[in-house]
């Protein structure tokens, strides 16, 4: 009785929060509105933070207002989710203003590519929504603030945001994940809402809706753009060149609220113009919730230095770059630890108030925010962020440099393509290269993605290494290292003098190269992304093709190890056609082989080849993995190679059969308890009737314990820890007696001794590789990680297995990034990827997840070859 009586009373608080508004309208604000505006108890049946809002009712709503004020107001679809969901933003001023909205939109293009404008710019506050599905309030905060702007009467701050200023607002940049969210609550919710944080209707099931379809943080992206909502946004973004951009966010539901300023560190790629401009627009939002009695706070947890976020990356295109965060009721009603009640009517009202705060600076401030956007744009492409060109190398990894290139067009970065053989700044570029000056408008973006390194500020590390020293977790939110150039495994290099070439578009295709038919056979070379895809779906038009562990040379030309070559002998003229036209469609590398003979290396008929099969692939699925690792896992194989994977229950595996799959992929997680002693059991009998297991991370874990592991390794504790001495001791109850003469003996004493090493937060590290095992095809040369977390593992021994690849000697591990220096101490020559047979089959284990974020682009063959070459190796 006691938590119904409680759930109608909160019901009457959430009614409360509408009361002030009059009752034809719907904004948090007291005053008129127009009734020629629909507001939201109209058109979807309920009051503005009496219900979450659906995606069906938000696009609904949506249409409504734009319908109901074409003269203010334009909708426009920007993207479609994997879900097939579309995503719009709607575009708000004054009559005036929309009436010649293509000549505003037309000179901030001229103010955003460093020219000067004809006087018709207006700056551009965008304002998006609902980036993680879960954080539900900003959704319906923007449909409150859209209402509010089009229906406000005698509202002088919502004239001069209209007058002055051109408003677009994302409402819901995941509509999957939003969906997602919604259906998990609306079937755990009884006859009132419940604000035990236990409920279920709290108590997301995996995934949770915070991620997209494929399970990606949609705010981790922005660069990467591996998502189509990401690709949508972004060419949104600069197609209008705003000068404010908010990414609204929620955070736990015990917390108040965050606004701009943000904490430390900022990027060293941020102008002074915009840290003064952050301090503006926090203030504004601080008087309007100081109006409200609202609490908040600013300058803590959420930093700007990692570009990846919509903040930072925004503010590296020259915007005011903002994250606000809202702590969530995750429903409609939230018991806070401190004994009061949150509910979602007030988490939209926050979100709404620092909207139009948000707004009203700029449009307070028009000629300022116009005048230091531009400034910043001009500044750049007339070479004050830096002059010269990045160099990416064409002639490795030729698809992947090709694909990087794109990528960074698409942001609207310009890049040039210089083909054929060349020399510049002393170095020869025999296949050609791509050079991207830093005299741009976007140069600072530029810097951030193309540098080796960003520098983390001095005294931020210094008292994060203080922090550290007396037991105190570090503050860095994200990773260290970025640089997109190692990231897709190709060279890039400064080059201080000029580097031309033709402009390329973000859409161009990549051209194939193809050299003959071949009498004998094709091969495909095993170098980039783009072999590999052309290798799976090859197979998966029943083209049979032969894979070598060893390099040959036929014909005047070399052939890496892990070369594929499908013979005529064995496919008919038209699969062989076929093979050419997927070339072509991909952009990948073929060679006509006239001969078996080879003058160096093995022939085909030698053992070295062996028969590639498409295999069938199944991925651990649900409690017990990571979302974001299982997501990315699926989608580098299904959308980057093109393999297809069918997910599986962690808790069905030990009853699943298994013997329909060539390859079991373990996700990053702790599936040890889900899997049970029976899952255990199923994938013990997996690997040893033939199959591959390939485990990542920590779900290491569940496979390298008792006396015959899977994997013969284990977790290292922290440099310096005797996790025998944690033990109690066998003799007495009693401690030996001991004195403590000095501060670090204090700290000796107090230590947890089986401790993990400290977090790494992230950070681009250097792996070399045993150059005789066919996991490692394609890095000769080594490559390059990314490495967090806690985990590091003891190598296998010989007698065991193999450590394929393994970190770099502590003095040359870091490629870029930052690092502990005990665990760049600890982690040198330990492994990255380690297999052992068992039976007939294999296990593969990959110390940290290959397939982060899909963004590394250069480990794509490490996963084709553990996933698409391992099966025709353990037959």
């Amino acid at each position: 009785m006691r938590k119904l009586v409680r759930g109608l009373s909160l019901i009457a608080i959430a009614a409360a929060c509408h009361a002030a508004a009059p009752s034809a309208a719907q904004s948090f604000i007291e005053g008129s509105f127009d009734r020629a505006i629909p507001t939201l108890t109209e058109n979807a049946g309920h009051a503005p933070g009496a219900k979450i809002t659906s995606p069906d009712q938000t696009y609904a709503y949506l249409k409504a207002l734009a319908e109901a004020a074409p003269d203010r107001a334009r909708l426009v679809q920007y993207a479609t989710s994997w879900e097939g969901r579309p995503l719009y933003y709607l575009v708000l001023s004054a009559p005036a203003n929309i009436a010649r909205l293509d000549a505003i939109r037309a000179d901030m293009a001229n103010i955003a590519a460093g020219r000067a404008g004809n006087g018709s710019a207006l700056p551009v506050t965008w304002l998006a929504y609902g980036v993680h599905g879960n954080e539900i309030s900003s959704t319906d905060a923007a449909l409150m603030t859209a209402y509010h702007l089009l229906a406000a009467k005698g509202d002088a701050r919502a004239d001069k945001i209209m007058g002055n200023t051109i408003v677009v607002i994302d409402p819901m940049q995941n509509p999957d994940g939003r969906a997602r969210f919604l259906n998990n609550f609306l079937a755990s919710t009884g006859i009132v809402p419940d604000g035990d944080r236990q409920a279920a209707e709290h108590d997301e099931p995996w995934p949770s809706g915070r991620v997209n379809h494929y399970m990606f943080d949609l705010n981790r992206d922005w660069f990467t753009l591996s998502q189509p909502e990401t690709r949508g946004k972004v060419a949104a973004i600069r197609d209008w060149n705003p000068v404010v951009v908010v990414d609204l966010h929620e955070m736990s539901g015990d917390e108040s609220y965050f606004f701009s300023p943000a904490a430390q560190p900022f990027s060293p790629n941020l102008t002074p113009a915009q840290i003064r401009a952050y301090e503006k627009i926090g203030r504004y939002n601080a008087a309007a919730f100081d109006a409200r009695g609202e609490p908040y706070f600013t300058r803590e947890v959420y930093d700007l230095f990692y570009p990846g976020y919509g903040d930072t990356w925004n503010a590296h295109q020259g915007a005011i770059g903002s994250t606000y965060e809202q702590g969530s009721a995750r429903g409609l009603v939230w018991e806070r630890r401190d004994g009061t009640t949150l509910t979602y009517a007030e988490t939209v009202a926050n979100h709404f108030t620092a909207s139009l705060a948000t707004a009203a600076a700029v449009a307070d401030n028009p000629g300022k925010f116009l005048a230091d956007y531009a400034a910043y744009r001009a500044g750049n492409a007339q070479g004050a962020a830096g002059r010269g060109s990045y160099v990416i190398d064409l002639g490795k990894r030729r698809w992947n440099a090709e694909r990087l290139g794109r990528r960074l067009a698409a942001q609207g970065i310009t890049v040039l393509r210089r083909e054929g053989s060349a020399n510049v700044c002393g170095k020869s570029y025999p296949a050609g290269y791509l050079a991207v000056p830093q005299a741009q408008p976007a140069a600072r973006l530029i810097r951030s993605l193309l540098d080796r390194d960003t520098p983390l500020p001095a005294d931020f590390l210094a008292e994060q290494e203080r922090r550290r020293s007396v037991d105190l977790p570090h503050e860095l939110y994200d990773v260290t290292a970025w640089a997109v150039g190692p990231m897709a495994g190709v060279d890039v290099m400064l080059c201080s003098g000029a580097a031309g070439g033709e402009p390329m578009a973000a859409d161009m295709p990549i051209a194939a190269r193809q050299s003959g038919s071949g009498a004998f056979a094709v091969a495909v070379p095993w170098t980039d992304s783009g072999q590999a895809r052309l290798v799976a779906l090859a197979l998966r038009e029943g083209i049979e093709g032969r894979v070598t562990d060893r390099a040959f040379s036929t014909g005047g030309r070399s052939f890496p190890r892990g070369t594929v070559v499908f013979p005529a002998g064995r496919n008919t003229p038209e699969k062989l056609a076929r093979l050419a036209e997927l070339s072509r469609e991909i952009g990948a590398e073929t060679a006509a082989l006239d001969s078996g003979w080879t003058e160096t290396g093995p022939n085909l008929g030698s053992e070295h080849f062996a028969r590639l099969t498409l295999p069938r692939v199944a991925v651990a699925w649900d409690d017990g993995v990571s979302p974001l690792s299982a997501g990315s896992l699926r989608y580098v194989l299904e959308q980057r190679i093109g393999l297809p994977v069918t997910p599986i229950r962690t808790a069905r595996l030990g009853r699943a059969d298994l013997s329909d799959y060539d390859v079991v992929l373990v996700p990053e997680g702790d599936p040890s308890a889900q899997l049970g002693d029976s899952g255990q059991r199923a994938l013990r009998s997996f690997v040893q009737r033939g199959g591959v297991l390939v485990a990542i991370g920590e779900s290491l874990d569940a496979f390298t314990g008792g006396d015959t592991p899977l994997l013969a390794v284990k977790r290292e504790a922290a440099l310096g820890r005797d996790p025998a001495a944690s033990g109690e001791s066998a003799k007495s109850d009693l401690a030996e007696a001991a004195e403590i003469t000095s501060d670090s003996a204090y700290r000796e004493a107090i230590k947890d001794q089986a401790a993990l090493p400290d977090t790494l937060p992230g950070a681009l590290l250097n792996v070399v590789g045993e150059p005789d095992h066919f996991l490692s095809a394609g890095y000769d040369d080594g490559a390059v990680v990314l490495a967090s977390g806690t985990q590091i593992f003891t190598p296998v021994a010989r007698d065991k297995g193999v450590n394929v690849l393994r970190f770099a000697a502590p003095a040359g591990l870091i490629a870029s990034g930052y690092v502990w220096d005990e665990n760049r101490r600890q982690l040198g020559y330990k492994p990255y990827l380690m297999a052992q047979q068992t039976g007939r089959g294999l296990v593969i284990g990959f110390a940290h997840d290959p397939s982060t974020r899909g963004y590394l682009e250069g480990l794509d063959l490490l996963i084709a070859n553990a996933v698409l070459v391992a099966p025709s190796r353990v037959r």
